[in-house]
C-alpha cells in the first residue's frame, strides 16, 4: 500500500511547504509547519469560462462597462452624525467594515450602541466571541440601551455562524472580533493570520451575497498596527481606527480606506457613563483655553476629512540641563519638529535648537498636517521670547527647507471658520489670502518664515 502523502501547512501565514522544516520558508516563522493529508488540500480552482461563477452562483460574462445598469444604493443612517461622516453617508448594503483600536478605546461599546439603536428599526445580529451573553447585557444594562429587538449569538465558529447568519438573514451583523473566530478547515489556533483570512473571506462573501452589513472588530498589535494578515485590510470595504486612551474621555474615529466616502474622515466622541456620546461642535471644545493669555500658546485651523478643526498649540523652550537637547512631541510628529527648529535656525536667525523643546496638540488631538508648520513656529518663539500672542490670532501654514510659507488647501475656508469662534486676526500663506475681505479678520499674508517672524513680533503683547 502507499504510503500518504502530507502536505504541511504555516500556522502563522497559511503557506505551504513539500516537506516538515523548522522555519517557514514564507514568514520566516520557526515551528509553525503543521501536516494535514494530501487529500484535504483544496486545490485551486481552474480558470475555465464553464466553472467558474460569481458570487451570486450565476455563471459570469464579459460585460461592456457602459451596458451595466447602475442604481443608486439607499444608504443606512446610523444614528449618529459623525459616524455618518466618518462612513461617507452612512452605511451601504453589502459592505464590510473592520473597526479597530487600542484595547479599552471603546470598540465594543460603540457597535453595541450602534447595533441596539439600529435593531429597532433592522434585522440586526451581535457575534461575540470573547464575551458571555450575560455579559454583554450587563453592558447593555449598564449604558441603559434598548435591548428588545437585538439578537445575540455567543459563538466562534465560522461555519456555526454563516449558518445562523444565513436562516436569519440580517441587515447588520457585528463580528466581536474577528480574532477569536476560526474555521474547521484551517489546521491553526484562533488569531493566527491564515484562520483570520479564512473567516474573513467567508464573511465578506457572505456580505456582498446576501448585500448585508458586517461590521467586523479588529485587534491591533503592539506595533499600532492591525493583527492579522495585511490582505485582510484588501478584502474589506472600509477601514476605520477608533483612537484615544483608555484613561483619556476623548476618542477619535478615523477612516484609513472607504470604497464609498472620503478617506481620512474624521469623527469625534467623547466617553461618558453611558457610553460614547458624539461631539457635535469639537472646535469649541478643543478652544478651552485660559481667560490670561500664556507665551507658548497659539490656534491653528487642521482640515480632516471635510471639514475644518481649531485646535491649540503649545510649545515650551527650555534650557537644556543636560548636554544632549530634548525633542518631545505629543500629537504632532517629532521628524517634523526637527525639520521646522533647522528651518528656524538658518533663515528665521532663531537660536533654539540648543534648547529643550516640547510641542504639545492639547485635548488629544494627532495630526500629521504641515499646516501646522507655523502655528507651531509661531507658538516656539512666543516661548523663546517669553511673550504672549493675542488670543484672537490664528496662524496656518506650510514651512518649505528654503524658508518659504507654502500654501495649505482650503485657506478661506480655515480663515471663516476662525472668524466664526470670533478670531479677528489671522497670520496666512501669501497664496491662502481671501480674495475678498472677510468681516471682522484681519489678515496677514506673509511669503517667508522672516516675514512671519517679523509680523508675530508686532503682534505680541507687552
Amino acid at each position: 500500500m502507499a504510503k500518504q502523502q502530507s502536505t504541511y501547512y504555516c500556522s502563522e501565514c497559511g503557506g505551504e511547504a513539500g516537506q516538515w522544516q523548522g522555519q517557514c520558508g514564507h514568514c520566516l516563522e520557526w515551528n509553525t509547519l503543521i501536516a494535514a493529508p494530501k487529500s484535504k488540500v483544496r486545490k485551486p480552482r481552474q480558470a475555465n469560462t464553464s466553472t467558474s461563477a460569481s458570487y451570486s452562483g450565476q455563471r459570469s460574462a464579459i460585460q461592456k462597462l457602459g451596458e451595466i445598469q447602475f442604481e443608486q444604493t439607499q444608504r443606512l443612517s446610523t444614528g449618529l452624525q459623525e459616524l455618518d461622516r466618518v462612513l461617507g453617508g452612512g452605511l451601504v448594503p453589502g459592505s464590510a467594515i473592520l473597526v479597530g483600536g487600542s484595547p479599552g478605546a471603546g470598540k465594543s461599546t460603540l457597535l453595541l450602541q450602534l447595533s441596539c439603536h439600529l435593531s429597532q428599526t433592522y434585522k440586526c445580529l451581535y457575534i461575540t466571541g470573547e464575551e458571555s451573553p450575560q455579559q454583554v447585557a450587563a453592558r447593555a444594562i449598564r449604558l441603559q440601551l434598548p435591548r428588545e429587538h437585538l439578537s445575540l449569538l455567543s459563538e466562534t465558529s465560522i461555519e456555526i455562524i454563516v449558518h445562523h447568519a444565513q436562516a436569519m438573514q440580517p441587515e447588520i451583523l457585528v463580528i466581536d472580533s474577528i480574532q477569536t473566530l476560526f474555521s474547521e478547515d484551517v489546521p491553526s489556533a484562533p488569531g493566527s493570520v491564515s484562520q483570520v483570512r479564512e473567516c474573513a473571506a467567508q464573511l465578506v462573501k457572505f456580505a456582498k451575497t446576501t448585500n448585508t452589513v458586517v461590521f467586523l472588530v479588529g485587534h491591533i498589535n503592539k506595533e499600532g498596527m492591525l493583527a492579522g494578515p495585511k490582505v485582510l485590510e484588501h478584502m474589506i470595504d472600509t477601514s476605520l481606527m477608533l483612537e484615544g486612551d483608555g484613561d483619556g474621555r476623548y476618542r477619535s474615529l478615523r477612516s484609513h480606506k472607504n470604497r464609498f466616502g472620503a478617506v481620512n474622515e474624521l469623527g469625534l466622541f467623547v466617553m461618558t457613563d453611558k457610553g460614547l456620546r458624539e461631539i457635535t461642535n469639537p472646535s469649541a471644545l478643543f478652544l478651552s483655553r485660559p481667560e490670561e493669555p500664556a507665551p507658548g500658546t497659539i490656534v491653528s485651523v487642521i482640515w480632516e476629512g471635510s471639514r475644518p478643526l481649531l485646535g491649540e498649540i503649545q510649545a515650551l523652550v527650555d534650557d537644556n540641563n543636560y548636554g544632549q537637547p530634548r525633542r518631545v512631541c505629543v500629537g504632532v510628529d517629532q521628524n517634523r519638529l526637527t525639520l521646522l527648529l533647522a528651518v528656524m535656525h538658518r533663515h528665521g536667525n532663531l537660536m533654539i535648537g540648543s534648547s529643550d523643546v516640547f510641542v504639545n496638540l492639547v485635548s488629544g488631538l494627532k495630526s500629521q498636517e504641515t499646516a501646522l508648520d507655523l502655528a507651531i513656529i509661531a507658538a516656539l518663539c512666543a516661548s523663546f521670547w517669553q511673550k504672549c500672542l493675542p488670543k484672537n490670532l490664528i496662524v496656518f501654514g506650510e514651512v518649505g527647507l528654503t524658508g518659504e510659507v507654502r500654501p495649505v488647501v482650503n485657506g478661506q475656508q480655515r480663515v471663516q471658520e476662525a472668524q466664526k469662534h470670533g478670531f479677528q486676526q489671522a497670520v496666512v500663506p501669501a497664496s491662502n489670502a481671501p480674495k475678498s475681505k472677510i468681516e471682522g479678520v484681519e489678515v496677514f499674508a506673509v511669503k517667508t518664515l522672516a516675514e512671519a517672524v517679523e509680523v508675530l513680533q508686532s503682534l505680541v503683547i507687552e
